[in-house]
């Protein structure tokens, strides 16, 4: 069975020419660089968010903001710019790049340079380093996801908070290497008490008997799209409960999907061999997937 990730795309030969925002500048792709001294290259110090762009639109765009300076004041990083600033340089990058639709940027804000190669936050004098990568983008996943159960979790908040978007992913890289390992596309990832949490990069839902489930959202990242989800069902008279479920109530649901804000509504087809309901995106799933679109539309 061909390898499938979760943000598998069409190719775009125009990727190949983009113009990358570095630090206030807009550049070729070949010119977009940082320092060897810089603190998110030598120690994934610092936050991320990633966008997608829909008929001219940034989708949920105040949502990703918020979350993006959330977790830069959470360690204590000054993103350099007000909101303003950070839409901006978004848009720079945009009409840079002549981007309508079917684009995905991803904005990156390290602690910045570091005077010597050592852990001390205080040794990033020089302020943050700020880059959006921005590419063409069309979401092409060919068949299901299939996951494996991995021993990796995303686990308590004094260790790392699972609900930041760390430039610090070495976690969820061993997890998915391990899925790998077993043959699987993508890992799911237990919480601390073993019920079933999330994957390696996006959020997990089931569904058993018309009903939506995921986690209490403790132990994984704070997803736009995950929140979405669960709105419209609530909206939408579909059932949903955000509880605790263990693997036992997973490989008997009838369909499984993940979240996220490239695949948005991705199905699931196997869980460590095991077939969930027909293989295929269940009706539920596509249900979500056309209401997702329509909300995406109208926002």
């Amino acid at each position: 069975m061909p390898e499938v990730t979760t943000h598998q795309a069409e190719e775009d030969a125009r990727n190949e020419e983009i113009l990358i925002y570095v630090d206030g500048r807009i550049v070729p792709k070949a010119e977009a660089t940082v320092s060897v001294y810089d603190s998110g290259f030598m120690l994934g110090d610092g936050v991320w968010e990633g966008l997608r762009l829909y008929d001219g639109k940034w989708a949920f765009v105040d949502e990703h903001i918020d979350r993006l300076f959330e977790a830069a004041k959470a360690i204590d990083l000054d993103i350099g710019m007000d909101r303003a600033g950070v839409m901006q340089a978004l848009e720079d990058t945009r009409s840079a790049n002549n981007m309508t639709t079917d684009a995905h940027a991803r904005l990156m804000v390290t602690r910045g340079t570091k005077v010597r190669p050592f852990q001390h936050p205080g040794l990033s004098q020089s302020g943050p380093t700020f880059v959006i990568i921005m590419e063409h983008s069309k979401p092409k996943i060919p068949r299901p996801i299939t996951l494996a159960t991995v021993p990796h979790q995303r686990g308590l908040p004094m260790t790392q908070d699972p609900k930041l978007n760390s430039h610090s992913k070495l976690n969820c890289i061993l997890a998915c290497i391990a899925a790998g390992k077993a043959g699987a596309d993508e890992a799911l990832m237990l919480d601390v008490h073993g019920f079933v949490n999330t994957t390696n990069a996006c959020n997990f839902f089931i569904v058993k008997k018309g009903a939506v489930w995921t986690s209490t959202g403790d132990y994984c990242m704070n997803g736009i799209t995950r929140q979405k989800v669960i709105d419209l069902c609530r909206a939408n008279d579909i059932p949903v409960h955000e509880r605790n479920y263990s693997l036992v109530d997973t490989y008997a649901a009838d369909e499984a999907f993940l979240t996220g804000t490239f695949g948005a509504q991705t199905p699931v087809s196997h869980i460590d061999g095991r077939q969930i309901g027909t293989g295929k995106l269940g009706p539920v799933t596509a249900r979500l997937r056309d209401l997702y679109k329509d909300l995406v539309a109208n926002s």
